[in-house]
């Protein structure tokens, strides 16, 4: 008798695995093989987890802070969260309107899974967080997918969510800056964006700052529950610790939203996780509150590679790439350069031929814009060079 499970949920035949750490695991498995691999796939900081708030955590266990602690995080971390709202964004949240969850992530899941029914609309900008539109269909919603260009800078316009939002318009998604296309959203932006909010009082704004703190342009960080005060109550922001402190194994995120929200995203939670990691807390409450100065050395870091990517990348012919306003990311329009290249179909193919050359890039695709390529400068200056001549040389080869 054959007890294989053959028939799944039907909500999975819509879901697909993260490409990110699809290619993350190819290139991980290459080079186990003894193939020659740099990856440039994931978004993860190559710096070590400051050594303060290391000691925060050892310190947690030797006092044996090792139990269960209050679904929506302790009391001292979500104290810390709002007061780092209060001083870095001006926004004033109590602490029961904070969510601490096992990364901003599941924040983001849970959101989708407290105010989604079957048949709502989620409208996401492309390119976005390969996560987002699979988060929505879990939730048996409908993701709306908003293209955008180069010429736009990869944002969504205030006319362009005029004319997407309908009755069955729940939620919409901003991620500033991006992944992955490092664009952040200016305050007029924002402001433009909340006119048209205000006409739609049902429609909730998830809005993903993780990368706030790597951020290099002009203008300071901002988001629509900064600049536009009376939406406050219809934004849920998403943060986290991951990008800030180089914090990615850690897996602590927070949610910050109206209490009623966010007691759902609690309730959503509840049934999924508990609550997150008691040590991993304990050390982002030291992140929180200990010296800030790391970020800006990572920051600057950053900065550094991503001119130096930038500059590279757009001396190749055939290749369009717009400077990005922060994260640790290149986004490069490669569409010309594919047309050149005779056996090159599309941006999947390219990145195959770019693994055989012994890089790992993520295709745009699988960010909903075609043609295009996603480096990740995350990585050592030395392993950089030689990841960007080895992605010349597959451009040089053309027909």
């Amino acid at each position: 008798m054959d007890n294989t499970v053959s028939h799944f949920a039907s909500r999975m035949g819509k879901v697909n695995t993260s490409p990110s750490m699809v290619i993350a695991s190819r290139a991980a498995a290459l080079k186990e093989a003894g193939q020659d691999i740099i990856s440039l796939s994931v978004g993860e900081p190559d710096f070590d987890t400051p050594d303060f708030i290391k000691e925060a955590a050892y310190q947690a266990i030797r006092e044996g802070q090792t139990k269960y602690t209050p679904l929506f995080g302790t009391s001292a971390l979500r104290q810390a969260v709002c007061d780092k709202f209060n001083r870095d964004n001006q926004l004033i949240y109590t602490t029961d309107q904070i969510l601490i969850s096992s990364g901003g992530k599941q924040g983001c899941y849970n959101l989708m899974m407290a105010i989604v029914d079957a048949g709502d609309e989620v409208i996401i900008p492309a390119p976005y967080w390969v996560s987002y539109p699979d988060m929505v269909k879990l939730a048996d919603g409908e993701p709306i997918v908003a293209e955008t260009t180069e010429a736009s800078q990869y944002k969504i316009t205030a006319e362009q969510l005029e004319r997407l939002i309908t009755e069955k318009t729940k939620c919409l998604v901003l991620n500033s800056p991006s992944n992955p296309t490092g664009m952040a959203y200016k305050r007029a932006e924002l402001e433009a964006i909340g006119e048209v909010l205000r006409k739609h009082p049902r429609i909730i704004v998830l809005s993903d700052d993780i990368y706030e703190p790597i951020l290099w342009s002009d203008e300071p960080f901002c988001n629509l529950a900064m600049v536009c005060e009376d939406l406050k109550d219809r934004v849920v922001v998403i943060n986290g610790v991951s990008k800030a402190y180089a914090m990615t194994g850690w897996r602590i995120g927070y949610s910050a939203g109206a209490t009623d929200i966010i007691k759902q995203m609690g309730k959503v939670q509840s049934q999924c996780s508990s609550n997150a990691c008691s040590v991993s807390q304990a050390a982002a409450l030291a992140a929180l509150q200990g010296p800030q100065d790391c970020i800006a050395v990572m920051r600057e870091t950053y900065k550094k590679r991503h001119d130096y990517v930038y500059t590279r990348m757009s001396a190749i012919s055939g290749v369009s790439i717009t400077p990005a306003d922060g994260a640790f990311y290149a986004f490069a329009n490669c569409e010309q350069a594919i047309k050149d290249m005779a056996d090159i179909a599309d941006d999947v193919a390219l990145c195959e031929r770019l693994l055989e050359a012994g890089v790992a890039v993520v295709p745009g695709s699988a960010f909903g814009q075609v043609n295009c390529i996603r480096l990740s400068f995350a990585t050592s200056d030395e392993l950089l060079e030689q990841a960007l001549c080895r992605i010349e040389s597959v451009f040089a080869k053309r027909k």
